[in-house]
């Protein structure tokens, strides 16, 4: 279980993590409580075991969550999520499943907050951060 990340490959799972449910609830500002979601999401993450547990539970210093608007934010957590699922599948291919897994279940622990289904907003940015967790199975690592 112990693979080797640098500070800067943890950085980008705790910003993957953490953005998504900063996302999702930006996205749920608009129709409930963002506080909710956030807060809901934050205690799934911090439920995770394994490899991603112990990083997800590390100190947060230098993650940037914060923008202007949720395109903003977005421009930072899509990729990290990406980036994320890459360099586990790379190293750890269980501990990729781990973190992926982990994710979903913030984001429906967020989602779950809510009364009846979630709202359009908050289904497409769920469907979008899901895309960008699987898209480094569907793109090849490019080497110089």
């Amino acid at each position: 279980m112990s693979i080797p990340l640098s500070d800067q490959d943890k950085l980008t799972l705790r910003t993957a993590a953490y953005g998504a449910v900063t996302l999702l609830s930006a996205a749920g500002a608009a129709g409930g409580s963002p506080h909710r979601i956030a807060t809901d999401g934050s205690i799934a993450l911090a439920s995770a075991t394994g490899l991603v547990g112990h990083v997800l539970a590390e100190k947060s210093t230098g993650v940037a969550l914060n923008g202007k608007s949720v395109a903003e934010i977005a421009d930072r957590v899509l990729p990290a999520l990406t980036e994320a699922m890459r360099l586990l599948e790379k190293q750890d291919p269980a501990e990729a499943a781990n973190f992926r897994r982990t994710v979903v279940v913030a984001l429906d622990a967020a989602v779950r907050t809510r009364r009846g289904e979630p709202g359009p907003t908050v289904a497409e940015m769920t469907n979008k951060i899901i895309a960008a967790l699987d898209a480094a199975a569907a793109t090849p690592e490019v080497t110089a």
